[in-house]
C-alpha cells in the first residue's frame, strides 16, 4: 500500500490547478479518498473530526450487502437447474459460478451508468465526486429480478441518478432513495419486466453452464402466488434461507440478517428504525389475519419478497429516512403498516415495500419537523412554568 501512495503522491500534481491533467481533477480526487482518508485539515472554524468519513461508511455498507449478494447468486443458479430438474448432478461451485455470470453483468451495468453519470456531473460543475453510488450501485441489481435487461435497468439508473440524486445537489440531499426510485421506474415503465412469473428464473445457458429452459417457463414467487389466489408452495424453511424465486438480492433472511448485525454493530443503521418496520409489519399484518383477509401467517410477510431487506437496507438509509430518535420510531412503523396494507389490499401488486418506503421518504422530513418543533414548545411551556415560579 506504500507504494500505491507514493505513486498517487507522485502523479498528483498533474491533476492539480495548472497541471496538463487538472480537467480531470475531481476524478482523480474520488479514486484517492476512496482508497485513502484525505490529508486535508479544517484551518479555521470549529470542527468535529471522527476517525470515519462518508466513504468509509459507504465501504460499511457495501460490506454487509455482501451475504445477501452472494447468496443471490447461488440462488439464480440453484432456481436455474432446480427447474431444469438437474440439480442432483450439479455442484456447489458450478451452481454458484453460473449465477455469478448472471448478476455480474447487472452490477457492471449498474456502476458504469451510475458513476459515469456522476463523474461527468462532478466535471461539469467542478466539484468533488459524491460516493453515495458506492452503495446505490449494488443495491439497484439487487433488487431487481434476474430477468430484467441490462438496456432497461441502464435507463432506470440513469433517470434514478439524474432526477432522483443530482438535480437535489448530490449525496446527501436527496429525497428518495435512489435505489429504490429505479426499481420504482422499471416497475411503471417497464411492468412486463419487472412482474409475473417469467422474470424470476434465468432461462439461458451460459459459457456452457445452466439450462436454457425456454420462453414458456415460469416461476412465481410465494407473494405473486398469493396475489394471484393460489396456495404457498414454499415451505417457512425456504422463505428464511432463501431458496425461492425473487428478486436478486432479497430471498434469504439469514443473509440479510448477518447485513444487519454488521450495520448495527458498526453503528451505521439504526436499530430504532429497523426494529420499528419490523413491529409495524407485524401488527398490522396479524391485525389481517386475525380479519381472515390474508392467506398467509402474519410471521410469512416479514420473511417474504422485499420486507426484510427494505427494512434493513433502504429504511435505514441515513439520508432519506427520519433523523431524529422520536420520528425514527413513527417512520418505521408507517413503512411497516403501509407496506403490509399494499400487500393485502391490492392483489394487482403484491410487493408493497417499495412504494411504502418510498412515500415514507417524502414524508420523513414533515416528522422530523413536527418531532422538532413538539420538543421546541414542550421547553418553552416548561420554561414558562418556571419563570412564572
Amino acid at each position: 500500500m506504500s507504494a500505491l501512495r507514493k505513486y498517487l503522491d507522485k502523479i498528483k500534481p498533474h491533476f492539480e490547478k495548472d497541471g496538463k491533467l487538472h480537467a480531470f481533477r475531481s476524478v482523480f480526487d474520488g479514486f484517492e479518498t476512496f482508497l485513502y482518508v484525505p490529508r486535508e485539515t479544517s484551518q479555521s472554524g470549529v470542527h468535529i473530526h471522527d476517525a470515519i468519513d462518508s466513504k468509509r461508511i459507504m465501504s460499511f455498507v457495501v460490506i454487509a450487502l455482501l451475504p445477501a449478494l452472494l447468496f443471490g447468486m447461488y440462488n439464480v443458479g440453484y432456481q436455474n437447474y432446480l427447474a431444469a430438474n438437474t440439480l442432483a448432478t450439479a455442484g456447489f461451485f458450478e451452481i454458484f459460478f453460473y449465477g455469478f455470470l448472471v448478476v455480474l453483468p447487472k452490477i457492471l451495468v449498474s456502476y458504469i451508468v451510475g458513476l459515469g453519470i456522476e463523474f461527468a456531473w462532478a466535471q461539469w460543475k467542478g466539484e468533488e465526486i459524491q460516493e453515495g453510488f458506492l452503495v446505490s450501485g449494488m443495491l439497484i441489481p439487487m433488487i431487481v429480478p434476474v430477468g430484467c435487461p441490462l438496456w432497461a435497468l441502464a435507463v432506470a439508473t440513469a433517470f434514478a441518478v439524474v432526477f432522483g440524486k443530482e438535480i437535489f445537489g448530490g449525496t446527501g440531499m436527496n429525497i428518495f432513495n435512489v435505489a429504490l426510485l429505479t426499481r420504482a421506474f422499471l416497475f411503471f415503465s417497464y411492468p412486463q419486466k419487472m412482474s409475473g412469473d417469467a422474470v424470476w428464473i434465468a432461462n439461458e445457458k451460459i459459457f456452457g453452464l445452466g439450462n436454457d429452459l425456454g420462453d414458456a417457463f415460469t416461476a412465481a414467487t410465494p407473494l405473486g402466488q398469493v396475489g394471484a389466489g393460489n396456495e404457498v408452495t414454499a415451505s417457512l424453511c425456504d422463505m428464511i434461507t432463501g431458496f425461492i424465486p425473487g428478486s436478486i438480492g432479497e430471498t434469504s433472511v439469514i443473509a440479510i440478517a448477518i447485513g444487519a448485525v454488521i450495520l448495527l454493530w458498526t453503528g451505521i443503521a439504526s436499530w430504532k428504525t429497523m426494529l420499528s418496520v419490523f413491529v409495524g409489519g407485524a401488527a398490522m399484518a396479524y391485525i389481517f389475519e386475525a380479519a381472515d383477509m390474508t392467506a398467509i401467517k402474519w410471521y410469512e410477510h416479514l420473511v417474504l419478497g422485499g420486507f426484510a431487506f427494505g427494512a434493513v437496507f433502504m429504511a435505514t438509509d441515513p439520508v432519506t429516512s427520519a433523523r431524529t430518535e422520536c420520528g425514527k420510531w413513527f417512520y418505521g412503523v408507517m413503512i411497516g403498516i403501509i407496506a403490509v396494507v399494499i400487500r393485502v389490499m391490492n392483489p394487482g401488486y403484491p410487493e408493497g415495500m417499495m412504494l411504502a418506503i418510498l412515500l415514507m421518504n417524502m414524508f420523513a422530513p414533515l416528522i422530523d419537523y413536527c418531532v422538532v418543533q413538539r420538543n421546541i414548545s414542550r421547553r418553552a411551556k416548561r420554561q414558562k412554568i418556571n419563570n412564572n415560579k
